[in-house]
């Protein structure tokens, strides 16, 4: 066998003879060595064939046996009948304004988020049918291929003119605007403070933006900046790290489960104290708070500036779907990339984003709806006052109210049952109105059980009474002896 030092005189004599780099004779070892390896697995190498083998080795009878033992795991886990209730589905075969036939029985609706009555306006639905007749139903593409129709350039201006922000992004669906608008920006790494009172699409982008998530009592700002107080002493002990990590703030303009307000300027004072960035859901504030229906920015005369991404949606204001992010052309073109919500989904139909836009100028030209909503909202807190057994929860300012029990059963699941109790008796006396429902297992802080009523200015004074009328009768009979 050749030794080392032939070997290292053979590579010398070469490296004479033709003129080479001056590299020591073991680089050349293992050079050649991995050059004999390469060729052997490009040329010489069978390819891998797995299945034929073991194939094989299992007669069709043994093949059967196992099909026959597999028990594959249920795709959704089985239900537990003595947790979960049965649903009861109810018919409605009407538009859902003003009033709305449900299982063939014409009721008072105070179940549809309808606030401004759009969906019962001939101009709205004049402007989507002959927005069908232009564009059919639907692009069936998402935005950043060929879902982007002009009417969707249109909507986006005409919010941002709205709002007074430099850009806008329409979404397809009122869900996925914050729940994916904020894991656009918020990472592993980062962290989220949240109000506790936030509702199910603030908490799916909390947990699709895997940052770390410090949730505060709901709109208890002595809270909040308790944990601000703390996060920046972890900070200043590790400044590297504190410098690339990214701090948000993500909250409710009038909260969906709750009916209240959050005190926006609190919040502006806390982020440019602890420097954090505001993402704000005015889904509900929309076209309902303000002078002009701009929401809680307008409510508290706060700049549009100091909030970074205001979300909101089109299906409770304007009769219509989808939702939209407004802000700074650097912070909403970022989503255009980076929303899964946006990049993944077919767009908005073309008739669903000219009612919107119809619905936005409805409201400029008539502010005096505002008004009469406001009045009708505060007609129906008055006319509630005295409830037997419940409260009434919710600003007075706010569309949305919650009736909750004032003494719990001592169960849940009794409480639930008697709140759909109280709703269905108040169906059969002719008026509509719902229990919230809420994913119980997946809610990070569970609100009680309540009954969502809300306040559409379709309705009359007289029917708001009326309808008041008869939650206080079916009250005194449920909750009898309580």
């Amino acid at each position: 066998m050749t030794s080392l030092q032939d070997v290292s005189f053979i590579l010398e004599s070469f490296s004479q003879w033709l003129p080479l780099p001056q590299i020591p004779w073991y680089h050349w070892i293992v050079e050649i060595g991995l050059a004999v390896w390469i060729i052997k697995l490009l040329f010489f190498s069978k390819s891998y064939n797995p299945g034929k083998k073991a194939v094989d080795r299992l007669t069709t009878q043994e093949e059967d046996e196992l099909i026959d033992e597999w028990n594959p795991e249920p795709l959704v886990p089985d239900a537990d009948d003595s947790d979960d209730e049965e649903v009861e589905f109810r018919s409605v075969t009407s538009k859902p304004g003003g009033h709305i036939v449900v299982d063939g029985h014409e009721c008072i609706n105070l179940a549809s988020l309808n606030f401004l009555g759009m969906l019962e306006r001939p101009q709205v639905t004049e402007k989507a049918i002959s927005s069908l007749r232009k564009y059919g139903v639907g692009s069936c593409g998402p935005r950043g291929f060929y879902g982007t129709i002009d009417v969707h350039l249109d909507l986006e201006k005409r919010l941002s003119q709205f709002m007074g922000t430099e850009e806008s992004i329409l979404y397809s669906y009122g869900f996925t605007t914050m729940s994916t608008a904020l894991p656009a920006y918020a990472k592993k790494g980062d962290v989220i403070f949240c109000d506790e009172g936030s509702y199910m699409p603030i908490q799916k982008g909390l947990i699709a933006s895997r940052s770390k998530v410090y949730f505060y009592k709901h709109n208890d700002m002595e809270d909040l900046e308790r944990q601000l107080e703390v996060q920046a002493e972890i900070d200043a002990k590790n400044p590297a790290k504190a410098k690339v990590t990214r701090r948000f703030l993500a909250t409710e303009g009038v909260f969906f489960n709750y009916g209240d307000i959050c005190p926006l300027p609190k919040l502006v004072q806390l982020k440019k104290k602890y420097k954090f960035r505001i993402f704000l859901d005015e889904s509900i504030s929309i076209g309902t708070l303000g002078t002009t229906g701009r929401g809680v920015t307008e409510y508290w005369d706060v700049p549009v500036s100091d909030v970074d991404c205001i979300c909101g949606t089109l299906e409770y204001g304007f009769a219509s779907v989808g939702g939209f992010a407004t802000g700074t052309h650097f912070v909403v073109n970022h989503q255009r990339l980076s929303a899964q919500g946006y990049c993944f989904s077919a767009s908005l139909p073309p008739m669903l984003a000219a009612a919107a836009m119809e619905g936005l100028d409805i409201l400029d030209q008539n502010p005096k709806l505002l008004e009469d909503l406001s009045s009708k909202i505060a007609q129906l807190h008055d006319a509630l006052k005295g409830l037997n057994g419940m409260t009434v929860c919710g600003s007075r300012l706010c569309p949305v109210v919650h009736l909750r029990l004032k003494e719990s059963t001592g169960s849940r699941k009794d409480d639930v049952r008697l709140l759909q109790t109280f709703s269905d008796q108040a169906m059969k006396k002719g008026v509509a109105i719902v229990q919230a429902k809420y994913l119980d297992h997946e809610e990070a802080f569970l609100p009680p059980p309540s009954i969502r009523l809300s306040v559409n200015i379709a309705l009359s004074m007289e029917e708001l009474k009326q309808a008041a009328s008869v939650i206080h009768s079916v009250a005194r009979d449920i909750m009898k002896g309580r």
